[in-house]
């Protein structure tokens, strides 16, 4: 809870160096809204671009810290508690974050409401919506009832003042958490509930996105394969992202006595296992369309393996797939740096990689032989750098207010029995919840 009581120098300069980039993101994305998307790069021969991937790569990665977490509850796991309240919250900012992409490559952002109040059923990207929504939901659900117990805990022990408004929001999200062995069977099957709910809503959202793509019959998205792809590709960059952000807040906070270096190994046997799946479905894609040889699939592939997109390609085989496959199955390189350089080269490569899917078939002929092309600007860089750097922010404040490690998760599996607080607890608002 040391985080929670001070903030040193640090954290303010840190705060400040992520601030600035998701700032002047912001002001970026002001210019679009006044001069268009055409300053972004956008234009009739690039339809689709950066803010589509960044779209589907910031929504991916948020899969894979609801999943740590679902699955290692699920199996029990006791070595879970130190990292599943991160990798919740990592979960549910980068959703946040990718979401805001559908509404920034809007050009009149105030019509999204429209897919509320007048939505076309027959419309994939009406069910994206409806998909990430819940997703969203359920996401905010699974972060909160973990918390219930540590916000009474943090009530308690802070020894805050019951008239303050800290105090009081605290009792009010604490529903009435005395540790009580009822209320924690009931917080048990309902955390339990939502693991077993998250899985199947994660797997929904990154197929109905894939279908985004899959579903037209453009060169390089028509291709069955997208779904499970996507959900792979997903988990892959989503575990990497929850290993970066664990050994970032380990480091920033001295939590070397609780993240050990064996919760790094164990999440990287896990990394292993993806990337080596995401070669093979990258490996089985080219397979498949190469060997059919159709012509705009052979012109797709000779622009990636060949030609304008070649550099990127490969840079992602070899930065995103090999690399992280070596330093991970390397017994030498199998350290905590190791398999936080393997990590940071899986989200980079994932990146890269969903500009691959998404740039490459949308400058691609239909009629004419000229392929169209994507031009980088200052304006969608700045957005997108504003983005990645909003969510190690957003994380920092929200650490700022409820403990970075579960507590009572903690203490419930190093002690065993559950942790009973106080009479000095009780809340001033609210009844108990599930009180026997």
């Amino acid at each position: 809870m040391r985080p929670m009581l001070r903030s040193g120098r640090g954290f303010w300069l840190l705060a400040g160096l992520l601030g600035v980039p998701a700032a002047v993101g912001l002001a970026a994305w002001g210019i679009q809204l006044m001069r268009g998307l055409g300053v972004a790069g956008y234009t009739d021969r690039a339809f689709w671009a950066i803010y589509e991937a960044n779209l589907v790569a910031f929504i991916g990665v948020s899969y894979g810290g609801a999943l740590v977490s679902a699955i290692l509850r699920l199996t029990g796991a006791r070595w879970r508690a130190p990292i599943t309240r991160i990798a919740e919250a990592t979960a549910l900012f980068s959703l946040l974050v990718g979401m805001s992409f559908a509404m920034i490559h809007l050009g009149r952002p105030e019509r999204i409401w429209e897919m509320v109040t007048r939505p076309h059923l027959s419309s994939i990207v009406i069910w994206d919506f409806v998909a990430i929504t819940t997703y969203l939901v359920a996401t905010a659900i699974f972060l909160y009832l973990p918390l219930i117990p540590d916000l009474a805990i943090t009530r308690a022990r802070l020894a805050l003042p019951a008239s303050s408004w800290s105090a009081r929001i605290y009792a009010a999200l604490s529903r009435g958490w005395l540790g009580q062995p009822g209320q924690h069977r009931i917080l048990e099957r309902a955390t339990n509930a939502m693991a077993v709910l998250i899985i199947p809503l994660a797997v929904s959202v990154h197929s109905v996105l894939s279908w985004a793509f899959s579903l037209t019959s453009r060169p390089g998205w028509h291709s069955s394969i997208f779904a499970p792809y996507f959900v792979v590709g997903a988990l892959y960059s989503g575990v990497a992202l929850v290993i970066l952000v664990t050994a970032g807040f380990r480091r920033g906070y001295r939590l070397y006595a609780h993240i050990r270096d064996e919760h790094f190994v164990r999440l990287g046997y896990l990394l292993l296992v993806l990337v080596a799946l995401y070669l093979y479905f990258t490996f089985s894609e080219l397979l498949t369309e190469g060997y059919v040889m159709q012509r705009d699939a052979v012109e797709l592939l000779t622009q990636l393996l060949g030609g304008q997109y070649a550099i990127p390609f490969w840079l992602f085989v070899v930065v995103g797939g090999i690399v992280p496959l070596l330093l991970v199955s390397l017994p030498q390189t199998r350290t905590v740096w190791g398999i936080v350089t393997a990590s940071a080269c899986a989200v980079f490569g994932m990146w890269l990689k969903r500009m691959l899917i998404v740039v490459p078939a949308a400058t691609a002929p239909l009629i004419s032989g000229a392929w169209g092309h994507y031009r980088f600007t200052w304006v969608a860089t700045a957005v997108t750098l504003g983005a990645a750097a909003a969510i190690p922010l957003l994380l920092m404040v929200f650490f700022r207010f409820v403990p970075v490690l579960s507590i009572a998760e903690m203490e419930e599996l190093a002690e065993g029995p559950p942790v009973a607080l106080p009479p000095a607890a009780e809340p001033v608002w609210g009844g108990e919840m599930g009180a026997p």
